[in-house]
């Protein structure tokens, strides 16, 4: 297994936009041939567009992007953005008097970073679409991650930036890769020393604190959390799936996050992933389930590793 940039997965382009004074932004994940694809929600606050055309009773077979963005359900006009940049490359489903984009989109909460009116809109997912021309996009705060944070179970204070992770691989010929946005409630553990490596501060913000721990101790309190936190992220893969398999993969993705988020799938998050399958390459399923479970989980480690001090916040990279 080698890692690899999510842009050699052939026919896949990956691109982000982002308002810094603002302290939020959008990342286009795009496949003009048509992906075939799934998504699993999980959590109990999701932002999200077009998740149910990807049922597999469902019509629609492949779609075109998928949109994370930051700005909360407000957020999802970046879609609009997108339908418009491939509807000008006529690109879409076809319905006779022309083309209909096929976009799915998921939003997180960032709207107490930056300028909270400075949302995600129409322009800048045609931003990020444009700068998905440009090649491998950057990580870190970028894109959808450029707002988002983690451990926020105590509010503002006690909480440190996160960001947009990027992760691929190819093992034989198959390749995969995931893009996340991670914005959880809980805090991040490293894939492979399983140490937390970004969440809740102490309360002299000079360590890491540990989210489960403090939750146990108030486990008789009812704590008014922070309603607005969530994790999205989109796999995309050269392996051959139909919509059925894509929806179960992205149910499967989940294990990654829950390696390493923690705690995950809280009510305060709407934890979203999505599957694109470009259907090049045949593979056995469950060794694939594996694989993108471990990709996942080191995405979501390289958003907190990429993330750099903002909005007030301290970084991984202050205590690593």
């Amino acid at each position: 297994m080698k890692e690899i940039k999510i842009t050699d997965i052939k026919g896949i382009k990956v691109g982000n936009a982002q308002s810094l004074k603002g302290g939020t932004g959008c990342t286009a994940i795009i496949c003009e041939a048509g992906a075939f694809a799934g998504v699993d929600v999980r959590g109990g606050a999701p932002a999200s567009r077009e998740t149910e055309l990807l049922k597999p009773v469902n019509t629609v077979k492949q779609i075109h992007c998928v949109m994370l963005s930051g700005g909360s359900a407000f957020g999802l006009a970046a879609c609009d953005g997108a339908m418009q940049y491939l509807e000008e490359k006529k690109i879409g489903f076809d319905v006779g008097i022309g083309v209909v984009p096929i976009v799915c989109g998921a939003s997180l909460f960032d709207l107490i970073l930056g300028d909270p009116k400075k949302r995600p809109d129409k322009k800048m997912g045609y931003e990020a679409c444009n700068a998905a021309e440009k090649g491998e996009p950057a990580q870190g705060n970028e894109g959808a991650g450029t707002g988002a944070s983690v451990g926020k179970f105590l509010g503002t204070e006690r909480m440190m930036k996160s960001g947009l992770g990027i992760y691929a691989v190819q093992l034989g010929k198959i390749k995969c890769g995931v893009v996340t946005a991670v914005n959880s409630l809980g805090d991040i553990i490293d894939y492979d020393t399983k140490k937390i490596i970004a969440g809740i501060l102490s309360e002299d913000r000079k360590s890491l604190s540990c989210t489960k721990k403090i939750m146990y101790q108030e486990i008789e309190r009812s704590r008014n959390v922070f309603a607005g936190n969530t994790s999205i992220g989109c796999v995309v893969t050269n392996a051959k799936l139909d919509k059925d398999q894509a929806c179960k993969l992205a149910s499967i993705a989940h294990n990654g996050y829950a390696r390493t988020i923690d705690p995950v799938h809280t009510t305060a998050d709407g934890d979203t992933i999505f599957v694109m399958s470009t259907g090049e390459e045949k593979a056995a399923f469950d060794p694939l389930s594996a694989l993108v479970s471990e990709v996942t989980g080191r995405a979501v480690n390289n958003a907190v590793k990429n993330a750099k001090p903002a909005y007030g916040l301290p970084a991984a990279c202050d205590f690593i």
